[in-house]
């Protein structure tokens, strides 16, 4: 089976772009970026509410109030049924936690993922929070989610392969630290629309994949497991966990490929400055 895969994503690799992929012109760039900066601005200001004792979807509440504020909508919000504005995914939850009556308590992780549409963009990231003194097991984990995105972002440039992006990825966390990195779910092109091509896979393989052009915006999101990559689904239909409920960490941004590089346009304010 490895050698089949090897072998479509060598085809893959050399055939031409079957989809579309929209490349930014320099106003939709610019409302990427102000739509990018204020899911940025949601993390920052739900940080102080992560702690013992609060509900999910007090979080949640809090975070649909900042973004219709700023008069911006949050596009998880009914999109495909999805019932809240946030994903909140706690330990053993890979992604797309939905926000409900579960209290946070001494010692969780909880990943806090935020989408905006701003002038009708979408700006798309997540960051890991600790709840109070949690294990050093968990506080590695969540270290090496964060380096492994940085890694896969270091990839990004005009004409690079996007399995270079995931071959960055796998190989940090994975070969060097043992994790599981997941595979069921990517990262996406993003702009007016929440989910588009190109699929970003966290599991790549280094020179394949098409070429990135400058302009295209997309979502790198490494969900890294302590033991399998293998997911379950809940009967919510949305909730995926661990296959044998050890924990999972997730970290993202979204990116513009830009003339000489990458940028980051999902930066929080202190990394603004």
């Amino acid at each position: 089976m490895r050698d089949l895969l090897d072998s479509l994503d060598d085809r893959a690799a050399r055939a031409p772009p079957t989809v579309a992929i929209d490349i930014k012109s320099k106003p939709e760039i610019e409302k990427m970026r102000r739509s990018c900066q204020l899911a940025a601005d949601v993390l920052d200001m739900i940080e102080p509410h992560v702690v013992p004792g609060v509900t999910t979807l007090e979080l949640d509440r809090l975070c649909h109030e900042f973004i219709v504020r700023a008069g911006a909508y949050p596009a998880p919000l009914n999109y495909k049924g999805f019932p809240k504005s946030i994903c909140t995914s706690i330990n053993e939850v890979v992604c797309h936690g939905i926000p409900g009556d579960r209290a946070l308590v001494e010692g969780d992780i909880v990943n806090i993922d935020i989408t905006t549409i701003l002038d009708g963009y979408h700006g798309d990231t997540s960051e890991m929070f600790c709840v109070g003194e949690v294990d050093p097991a968990a506080r590695k984990l969540i270290d090496v989610t964060r380096r492994a995105l940085w890694l896969g972002i270091q990839e990004v440039g005009p004409n690079k392969r996007i399995g270079d992006i995931g071959a960055a990825i796998v190989e940090f966390a994975q070969r060097e630290h043992g994790y599981g990195v997941v595979e069921a779910f990517c990262g996406h092109g993003i702009g007016r629309e929440f989910h588009t091509a190109p699929q970003v896979s966290h599991v790549g393989r280094r020179g394949t994949g098409m070429r990135m052009r400058e302009g295209m915006t997309f979502t790198i999101e490494p969900m890294i497991n302590e033991g399998t990559p293998n997911c379950e689904i809940l009967d919510d239909g949305w909730t995926a966990i661990t296959r044998d409920g050890r924990l999972s960490a997730q970290a993202e941004h979204t990116v513009l490929v830009t003339a000489d590089g990458v940028e980051v346009l999902t930066l929080r304010s202190s990394a603004r400055r």
